[in-house]
């Protein structure tokens, strides 16, 4: 049996240590070397405990979970799982920190004691596992590589791109006939960063997007990714019209399928039962796209656990056309889903993560 992962816990809260110490002792996987209240104390004992992986929360008095993550980032590359509250301000924070390089992270219930839930026992775990099998890989997992010809994300905060600028809006989407369809899990928070901003603001095409998150987290998503970007990015309605150069990303714990009418393209969303573990799922939205007669598709499956997508790609070749772009493995945090699209024959190229957004663009001009 290979060695165990060694788990450091950070959080305030001696009952959450408590509780995420005894989940983690249940797996014979993973092992507490240590835990701390604060993060603060945590850097002052991290090089003694040499940890694999941290389980870290983000409010805490002292030192918080960001300013821990901005310091550890500087001298260390251990990879961090966020616990992260369902509250607003929790999910704006959780998504600095995975732009910050967290792994991923995992959503504390309202009720405390429901930490100890089933769900929340596996996902805990396997997030941790696989954060820490991560940390043994190239340092290209929690920093994405992004080519020289491009600018940074940190650059383009600093070019003047305030949230709440005016962009172009589509009067109408009768005329698109292209849509870009994209699935992602861990790692995509971050990943998201270095596509969507690339793309054109009169980008021939509109997106439809789900990325793995609870509810809450992929509003505070989009409006940074909107903050970042060129084109218009928003948390999906149910029943809003799919124009050209917005991209709409799924709400959590709802599916998102688009539907056309007339010549006109749509989503609705839907409270049906979860697609394996997923709810919203790549699978459901994929598959939905089988039943619109829309000319051209591009779909693209990045990083992520697991093999959501595979199923709805799958359907897609099966009943049209379709250009699938699946992000490489050296560039994933988790190269689960596109390894799944991959190994089924459903890809048409691999690209690393900084060349996904040349790829579609390239894709959507000779189409």
């Amino acid at each position: 049996m290979s060695e165990k992962k060694k788990v450091f816990v950070v959080d305030d809260s001696a009952f959450m240590r408590r509780v995420i110490s005894d989940i983690i002792s249940s797996d014979n996987r993973l092992e507490i070397v240590g835990t701390a209240s604060n993060g603060r104390e945590a850097l002052e004992i991290v090089d003694k405990l040499m940890p694999d992986v941290i389980s870290l929360d983000i409010q805490m008095p002292v030192m918080d979970g960001l300013a821990m993550l901005k310091e550890l980032n500087k001298n260390h590359k251990i990879p961090v799982v966020m616990m992260s509250t369902l509250t607003k301000d929790g999910a704006t924070e959780t998504i600095e920190a995975l732009e910050l390089g967290a792994f991923d992270f995992v959503a504390k219930p309202d009720n405390i004691f429901k930490v100890n839930s089933d769900e929340i026992k596996t996902e805990l775990l396997e997030k941790l596992f696989l954060a820490a099998k991560s940390g043994e890989k190239s340092v290209t997992k929690f920093r994405p590589r992004i080519s020289k010809t491009l600018t940074s994300t940190n650059s383009l905060i600093k070019n003047d791109r305030p949230s709440t600028r005016t962009k172009p809006r589509s009067a109408t989407s009768s005329k698109m006939t292209k849509l870009v369809a994209i699935g992602t899990s861990t790692g995509g928070p971050r990943a998201l960063q270095y596509v969507l901003p690339y793309l054109p603001a009169d980008i021939d095409a509109g997106i439809v997007i789900v990325q793995h998150m609870p509810p809450g987290f992929t509003k505070s998503l989009a409006d940074r990714l909107n903050q970042l970007s060129e084109i218009n990015v928003k948390e999906a309605e149910n029943g809003e019209p799919i124009l050209k150069g917005w991209a709409y990303i799924a709400p959590g714990d709802r599916h998102l399928l688009v539907k056309q009418k007339g010549s006109d393209y749509y989503i609705e969303l839907s409270d049906g039962p979860k697609k394996g573990a997923h709810k919203p799922a790549v699978d459901v939205m994929m598959t939905s796209i089988t039943q619109i007669k829309i000319p051209h598709v591009v779909g693209v499956i990045m990083t992520g656990m697991g093999a959501d997508g595979r199923d709805g790609f799958s359907d897609l070749k099966s009943s049209r056309k379709i250009h699938v772009i699946a992000q490489d493995e050296e560039s994933c945090v988790v190269y689960g889903m596109p390894k799944s699209v991959v190994e089924a024959g459903l890809s048409d190229e691999v690209q690393p993560l900084d060349q996904i957004s040349k790829a579609i663009v390239k894709k959507l001009e000779v189409l």
